[in-house]
Formats: structure tokens, sequence, C-alpha cells
């Protein structure tokens, strides 16, 4: 599915800027106290496990993916070094709307129009991130069949292709299996509900937003660190944000499970930006790691280790102060020191500065621009002898 996966790349963005507004905290806790140590520790062990998964499985399809596209041929997105700056300028704008929004209109209509969106979001996540399991399950009697929507514009020597999608009858059943898991969702705002459609969206996250350089993930990660400092510590609005947003942007497990079963309210929860942000961070050193084809994956699994130490961290010293903690605090220097220090120790130093993902397209980018200019004053240069 594609084109699905197309779709669903377009709303991460959104998706991602959202999850940063709500991680307050890398584990935010309730007022209330939990039941008991053993609520509490199966309630932070779980989200712990959780932010795991989809880093691993998303740092893994993103290899898979950058592979396909260039087999492809296809123009590959990455973030540059302009988006990476521009991204907290461009959370903070969204997040202080959002304020602005809760705090003028009534949050019961914003919520149910975010979650309309979030809703349409959630079911394409979940196709593309579960798709080839339940293909798998669809029994043989379903025949499979292709299908193809096209939408043209132009006349018959000049064609331009508005809608180009591809599909199959297993896809179609794929779509209503997810659809019925996001009404559940919609309707009902179960906590494991909330979960799956929060995992499909942190997995897509990492498979499909691209850094394209240790550079850039760099200037991502240090704007991101002071943004989430400033807004946990500064002020209250990413607080009264968090409390009135309603949205599978954070993943959530009850204090009180062993006491209340499914019906337990008591949450601890994970905002998906302190996944995602540090999770396409990772991948990248993945990436590096296949580039230097020594069969192993020592940077990403270093990284991937200095991660949950991170997170660790935060749950501790949360609970040592008892104050909510912004995760990228501790999540941030411990992402990008461990590759860095890796990286001295093994001589790898210089090659992990070089290393970009697409190195063809911004050389040509490059050239191009020097030709441009070239040309200028050449131009310039035969202008003047003219006079």
């Amino acid at each position: 599915m594609a084109d699905v996966e197309e779709v669903a790349a377009l709303g991460l963005d959104n998706v991602t800027q959202a999850a940063l507004n709500e991680s307050q905290a890398a584990v935010n806790g309730t007022a209330r106290v939990p039941s008991t140590p053993q609520g509490m520790a199966l309630a932070y062990g779980s989200l712990v496990v959780m932010a795991l998964i989809p880093i691993v499985f998303g740092a893994f399809r993103s290899v898979k993916h950058q592979q396909q596209q260039k087999a492809a041929g296809e123009k590959v997105d990455t973030m540059t070094s302009r988006d990476a700056a521009m991204f907290p300028i461009i959370a903070s704008g969204a997040l202080f709307s959002l304020y602005i929004v809760f705090t003028v209109f009534s949050k019961d209509y914003i919520n149910l129009l975010l979650s309309s969106y979030f809703f349409v979001l959630g079911v394409l996540a979940l196709s593309h991130v579960f798709g080839p399991v339940i293909s798998g399950m669809v029994p043989a009697s379903v025949p499979f069949e292709t299908y193809h929507l096209s939408l043209l514009r132009g006349d018959k020597e000049k064609k331009d292709f508005l809608i180009n999608y591809g599909f199959s009858s297993y896809d179609l059943v794929c779509l209503a299996v997810c659809s019925i898991l996001g009404v559940w969702y919609l309707f009902k705002k179960h906590w494991i509900a909330n979960n799956l459609l929060g995992l499909a969206f942190a997995v897509n996250g990492v498979e499909l937003l691209h850094l394209n350089n240790i550079q850039t993930g760099a200037l991502l990660l240090v704007g991101l660190f002071v943004y989430d400092i400033f807004w946990v510590f500064g002020t209250n609005v990413m607080v009264t944000v968090a409390k009135s947003f309603e949205a599978p942007i954070k993943l959530v497990f009850p204090q009180d499970l062993l006491e209340k079963g499914l019906d337990a309210d008591n949450f601890a929860m994970l905002g998906l930006g302190d996944i995602v942000i540090p999770g396409i961070f990772i991948a990248l050193l993945l990436r590096f790691d296949h580039s230097l084809k020594r069969g192993s994956n020592t940077y990403f699994n270093i990284t991937f280790l200095a991660y949950l130490a991170g997170l660790l961290m935060t749950i501790f010293v949360m609970h040592v102060f008892k104050h909510a903690q912004p995760a990228l605090l501790y999540l941030v220097p411990a992402c990008l020191s461990a590759p860095v220090l890796l990286a001295l120790v093994k001589g790898d130093f210089r090659a992990l500065l070089k290393y970009e993902d697409h190195p063809s397209e911004e050389e040509g980018e490059e050239a191009e621009a020097t030709t441009t200019k070239e040309e200028q004053k050449e131009n310039k240069k035969s202008g003047k002898k003219d006079k």
C-alpha cells in the first residue's frame, strides 16, 4: 500500500508536533498515588517496553524503506538542517495556538474535531504497520484482486496524475480491520485502543521521517531539548494543553490495573515525541551501521541502550523530586553522547560526520547552484564585453 504510506507520511509531521506538545514529561504520572508499588512498577515497566518497541521496529523498517526508495528511483524526502532548525519554532507555535484555542473555545468541540482527524490518520498508520500481518491472515477463500484508482488532469497530449492509487482486495480487508480499531478508539477512548494507534504512529514516524546526516539530527535534538525544558518549566502552557488534548499521541498505562482491571483510570503516560524524535536519530545510526558493512549494529545498539538509560533516569528523577520531568532533558544528552564517544574510541568520528543517507541528491543541488552562479558570472562578463 505505497499510496497509504505516502498519505500516512504526510500526516506524520502534524502528529509529531502534536506529540511533542503532549510530551510534558517522559513519564507523567497523575496526581493520585498508585494503589500499590507493584501496580506502579507494572505501569512504568510497560511504558518503557512500549517505548522501545517502535524504535526497534521503526529503525529496521527505515532501512528497508530507504533501500526500496533507492531501488525504485523515487525522490527521497529527508529533513534538512533548515527543517531541523525550524521544527522547535513550528512546534512552539502549534502548542501556543492549541493553548489559545482551548482557552477560548469549548474543549469538547475541539477534541471532537481533533479526534476525527486522528481517527483517519490512525487507520492509515495501522494499515501501514499491520498490513503485511493482516494480509497474511486473510483466508484463501477471499480472492486476491488488484485495483487502480486514477484521476487525470489535462488533455490527451498532456496529462497530469492528481491521484494514482493502486491497491488490492487484501488491502481493503486490512483497512476494514484497522477501521474497527479506529472506531473503538473514536467512541470509547479506551486506553488499549489509544496505545494501538499511538504505537502505529510511533513506528511510522521512526520509519518514514528520515534525517540525512548526524549534524541535522544533533540540531533537531538540541532544539527540541531547549523547547521541552522551556515549555515544561517556564510556563503552564504545555500542562494546560496536555490536560485538555484528547488524541492518541501518548502511550498510557494504568497504575491501578491490578485493582480495577481494564477499567483502571489512574494512568502514567509517555508522549510520542519522546519516542519518535530520539527514534529517528537512532534509526539514522542503524543506517550508518549498515553503510560501514561490518556485519554489526554497534552504533544502533549502544545508542539504543543510552536511550533506555535516559528514560529510566527520567522516571527515577521524577519520583525522587515528585515533579514532572521533560524527558528530552535526559534523552538528548544520552543519545548524542553515546555515538560520539563510541566513534572517538573506534576511530569512526570523521566517517560519522561525513555520513549522509542520500549524498547524491545534496551534491546534485550544490553542483546545480554552483553551475548557476558560474553562468551568471559569464553572462555578466559577456554583457560587459558587448558594451
